[in-house]
């Protein structure tokens, strides 16, 4: 499996994908919304869906869908994460 970067690098680096849990019991989800329209949409519903599940979910918002995260939000969202999910809804 090939997992490509969107990130803007000179020299892409190699980076081996994150096993996937097998189950979302006890996990921290964060959902990101980066800001793009009506990906707060879906968000508002799979978050809905993974309540009634009980996962705990913590919401997020990217200033921006044109350019990277910043540095302190990707911090924030690794420290009080398990698990994170990206809206890239139009």
């Amino acid at each position: 499996m090939i997992v490509l970067d969107p990130t803007d690098e000179s020299a892409s680096a190699h980076r081996e994908a994150i096993a996937r849990p097998a189950t979302l019991d006890g996990a921290r989800v964060g959902l990101l919304d980066i800001s793009k329209p009506r990906g707060d949409v879906f968000l508002d519903r799979l978050e809905a869906l993974l309540a009634q599940r009980g996962v705990a979910v913590r919401r997020y918002v990217k200033p921006t869908f044109a350019k990277p995260m910043p540095p302190d939000l990707r911090r924030e969202i690794a420290a009080e994460c398990d698990v994170v999910i990206s809206a890239l809804a139009d």
